[in-house]
């Protein structure tokens, strides 16, 4: 992933060479007329013609060759500033050598090295075009000019000059602020690949600590259900309707521990069955709303199942323990009444959990799914929109969270149905 990002920054700074090139072929085709015919001074124009044509012919290549293949390498940059450097020293040769004002062209070349190309490959720029402006100063055709530099801007040197000036500068303005935004783009997304592999590797060492945990306690676990059972059946407590009764209460909550740690188990990839579990779209939500109204001490819940035709699709613990992440989360900042929303949005699924609770503080939602970032002020805090937010982007999807208008948060996952459902060639597997 990382090469990718480099050759598309490689790419863009292609493009920014082919659009100075096309440039510098105007404005030298532009240039010679003007001395030629403008100043009546005497230039070889056939031969600096055809290398003019030289240039547009490479830039017309190059355009072709970035289209065709657009992983753009040090290496053909470096060639693409060899043929500038080239070209350049080619004209300058026909007109005037070392005494050309445009000679000054040759830093332009220079910088644009220094920001594209590797550091040595800069500096073999720069012991190029110095050898190149030597070797102009002593084969170099000198320019029947007038020596009128005392004339100041009238003298037709000294206009050159500025007109080098002026061109560098623009320039080295336009292109060298579009080439650092395109290198500032690629730090920002290698800076965001950074993040997503350390969140990435938070995730294992959590995975791996629950693992650790949930086997650690089914033992424990199992002997609280056996000692608990064997109680069930005692006179002692047979004879007492009381007793009984939060003994049966005691059970289902040691097994909805179990349930728990089973689920543990199961989003780590251990003691999964032997094939995914078959369900549609809307049996999917309508049983984990239910399942989760029976655990969880909640008033009210407005539940909407607005999704339309019902898709077959694999049950994955994962988005359910995604959703209830959700729905625990909103319940715990609105105790009374929690919202609940599925739609389908063309290939979309989208849920939207809401509550009546405070809402987010903005600080949290402009840092939404980074760990530990909470507001209810205990210990492991935050973790819960940090999974939901890396679960939804391992299946390709987004979550999104706001305040409501009228009190309250909404927290909108949108996961790709492709991620999810069973396409026609999986269900007539199944069918065979």
């Amino acid at each position: 992933m990382r090469r990718g990002m480099n050759d598309t920054t490689g790419r863009k700074n292609m493009q920014q060479l082919i659009e100075l090139r096309w440039i510098a072929a105007l404005g030298q085709f532009a240039t010679i007329l003007v001395v030629h015919f403008g100043f009546d001074i005497p230039l070889p124009l056939k031969p600096m013609l055809w290398l003019l044509g030289g240039l547009v012919i490479f830039n017309a290549i190059s355009v072709l060759r970035l289209r065709t293949h657009p992983e753009v390498t040090n290496a053909e940059l470096l060639v693409a500033v060899l043929v500038d450097v080239a070209m350049l020293t080619g004209q300058l040769y026909l007109s005037g050598g070392a005494t050309n004002p445009f000679v000054f062209l040759y830093l332009l070349q220079v910088t644009l090295a220094a920001v594209l190309l590797e550091a040595w490959s800069t500096w073999t720029i720069v012991a190029i075009t110095g050898a190149c402006f030597a070797g102009l100063a002593l084969f170099g055709r000198p320019l029947a000019l007038p020596l009128d530099h005392d004339r100041g801007l009238w003298s037709p040197y000294i206009q050159g000059m500025l007109l080098c000036f002026a061109l560098n500068a623009a320039l080295l303005v336009v292109f060298i602020s579009r080439i650092s935004a395109n290198l500032r783009a690629r730090d920002a997304r290698l800076a965001d690949l950074r993040q997503r592999a350390a969140e990435e590797e938070h995730i294992v060492r959590m995975g791996l600590l629950a693992s650790g945990a949930a086997h650690e306690l089914g033992t424990p676990l199992a002997t609280l259900s056996v000692i608990l059972g064997d109680w069930a059946h005692l006179p002692s407590f047979t004879s007492e309707p009381d007793m009984l009764q939060e003994i049966e209460e005691m059970q289902a909550q040691v097994l909805r521990c179990k349930s728990i740690v089973s689920g543990i188990l199961l989003s780590a990839g251990e003691a999964r069955g032997d094939s995914p579990s078959e369900t549609t779209m809307r049996t999917f939500l309508d049983n984990l709303v239910d399942e989760w109204k029976v655990t969880r001490s909640v008033s009210s819940v407005d539940y909407r199942n607005r999704f339309g035709d019902d898709l077959r699709i694999v049950s994955d613990s994962a988005i359910k323990q995604m959703v209830c992440n959700v729905l625990d989360n909103a319940l715990e900042a609105s105790p009374t009444w929690v919202g609940l929303e599925a739609a389908r949005d063309d290939n979309l699924l989208r849920l939207t959990v809401t509550d009546r609770g405070p809402g987010f503080a903005p600080g949290i939602l402009q840092r939404l799914g980074t760990p530990y970032q909470s507001t209810k002020g205990r210990p492991g805090g935050g973790l819960g929109l940090f999974l939901v937010v890396n679960v939804a982007r391992t299946l390709g999807g987004s979550v999104d969270a706001g305040n409501r208008a009228d009190g309250g948060a909404f927290v909108t996952v949108t996961l790709p149905l492709a991620a999810i459902t069973l396409d026609e060639e999986e269900e007539g597997i199944d069918a065979d």
